[in-house]
């Protein structure tokens, strides 16, 4: 799938964090190239269409619905801390996605590492 405007898929393709994009219906309509990476196993970008609650254990899709049912309560639910990860030291957020009028029209999944960046400063 392509978004509609090619700045902010570069700005998902070039972050760091594996970000999965769905709709309301949780079809995945997009993965960044490291959401790719970190899904290979399970198909990678081949994902694209599926159902995220299909890749997911009952117990995982009850609370994915939960939030979901929280997104849509408030225009101003749209950020749940959902996983740490120990192993990999490692964060899981879903995001509320919203129109301009503040309607929730999707969700993304994030990863985030916490491990410190050591890459020294301005290295290019």
């Amino acid at each position: 799938m392509t978004l509609l405007n090619p700045f902010f898929k570069s700005i998902i393709d070039q972050d760091d964090t594996a970000i999965v994009i769905c709709n309301l219906e949780h079809e995945i309509i997009y993965m960044n190239p490291k959401a790719c990476e970190a899904q290979a196993k399970r198909g990678g970008a081949a994902l694209i269409g599926r159902n995220l609650l299909k890749c997911h254990s009952p117990e995982s899709q009850e609370k994915i619905l939960k939030v979901m049912a929280w997104f849509a309560e408030s225009p101003e639910h749209n950020w749940v801390h959902t996983f740490f990860n120990e192993k990999q030291n490692k964060d899981g957020y879903m995001i509320a996605l919203r129109d301009e009028n503040g309607s929730l029209i999707g969700y993304y999944e994030k990863h985030e590492f916490r491990t410190k960046d050591e890459t020294p400063f301005y290295a290019m």
